[in-house]
């Protein structure tokens, strides 16, 4: 008879190999995430199938390394940045679905323009935890190239979901509210997000000056968080979003470093790991291997698109071409994102199961290959300066 604790088993089995997979690739020189995804496939091959507890701690360990990323955020740098940040996104967003849409159209006319435009979104997507945890290993994350690797991202998470508003409501418009309800919904969450933040600093400030609140505020920090990650999701935004920005309400407080070097560690020990081996789970190989055709141009139009587009957008924000490369290739990783709105496009009929198996392929591509290339394009500004 099976046992209702074999969660416990798999957890530990999971988080374990996590860490080993993690060292031996610290061992090689490359950073630990690409280790850990690279367990995730290994396990998910035919040792372990993804369990829905697997699944909440994953969750909760992308949720845990964005506030971590919000409380790292240089806040006055992030503001100072918005145009530069904005100008990336928008980079990021067209190069690569143009790229994408032309290559498929001229190389595999046959799927149509229907299908070529919504591929050419799903590459628009970027997967930022991948890159976050990248650049904490390299103790890059608060560099400008950091934030403004973060900054875009937030914004083409939000522009993107806006594109495929637009594109569903055109291809089936019964199944899609109007762009101006999407506007009115992601700008009431930011209304929020902005409204809380400034009740819960003046609430800081206030006790602050009358009791010692610094473990009541390591609590409070954790339940902000979750909560506005449950309401970004609730408005059709990420909860990477809420999580990211309740991070930086926190960072403007005195308490930043005490938050973050604890979440740092709850997050860094059990959470975090588990969701880079997740990662590698939720890829079927074979299903991807047999997609390469449509899956190649996604990923070199999709990879090209992210670092010649996001590239540009940082060169003429005054960037020098190593750091324009650099945030580039930040911006190049697709996952969990990209396949929702590939599998949104199989249930309306616009994409195929190959479709899908490409996208899949594309997010195990640019999963594994962007942790190497960033520590190699910091690697090599080190060299040569």
């Amino acid at each position: 008879m099976e046992s209702n604790y074999l969660f416990i088993l798999q957890l530990a089995m999971v988080l374990g190999v996590a860490h080993i997979a993690g060292y031996i690739s610290e061992k090689f020189k490359q950073p630990a995430v690409l280790g850990q995804i690279v367990a995730g496939l290994i396990l998910g091959a035919g040792f372990l199938a993804k369990t829905e507890m697997i699944e909440v701690f994953a969750q909760i360990g992308v949720i845990l390394l964005m506030f971590v990323a919000g409380l790292e955020t240089d806040v006055d740098e992030l503001v100072r940045s918005i145009k530069s940040s904005s100008l990336i996104a928008l980079g990021g967003i067209i190069a690569p679905a143009a790229l994408v849409f032309i290559s498929i159209m001229l190389i595999f006319p046959s799927q149509g323009a229907a299908s070529a435009i919504f591929l050419g979104i799903v590459t628009t997507a970027t997967s930022v935890s991948i890159s976050v945890q990248t650049l904490k290993e390299m103790d890059k994350l608060r560099t400008k190239q950091g934030v403004m690797i973060m900054g875009a991202a937030i914004i083409d998470d939000v522009v993107g979901i806006i594109l495929l508003t637009l594109l569903v409501g055109v291809i089936r418009p019964g199944m899609s509210s109007s762009v101006q309800t999407v506007l009115l919904e992601v700008g009431a969450l930011f209304l929020i997000i902005t409204t809380v933040g400034f009740i819960v600093l003046k609430v800081i400030k206030f006790f602050a000056k009358k009791y010692d609140i610094e473990e009541k505020v390591i609590i409070g920090a954790l339940v902000l968080c979750l909560v506005l990650a449950f309401i970004s999701e609730e408005f059709g935004v990420a909860a990477i979003t809420g999580a990211y920005f309740a991070g930086v309400i926190f960072a403007m407080t005195s308490y930043r470093h005490r938050v973050s070097h604890e979440m740092n560690r709850i997050s860094a020990i059990i959470f975090t790991p588990i969701f880079f081996v997740s990662i590698g789970l939720d890829i079927n190989i074979m299903a991807a291997i047999k997609a390469v055709g449509v899956g190649s141009l996604l990923i070199i139009f999709g990879s090209l698109g992210k670092v010649i587009g996001c590239g540009f957008g940082a060169k003429i924000s005054g960037f020098n071409p190593k750091q324009a490369l650099q945030i580039g290739i930040g911006m190049i990783p697709r996952a969990e994102v990209a396949i929702i709105v590939a599998n949104l496009g199989l249930q309306m009929s616009i994409l195929s199961e190959a479709d899908m198996a490409a996208t899949i392929l594309m997010v195990l591509v640019t999963t594994l290959l962007t942790p190497s290339l960033l520590k190699w394009s910091f690697r090599r500004e080190q060299i040569t300066t």
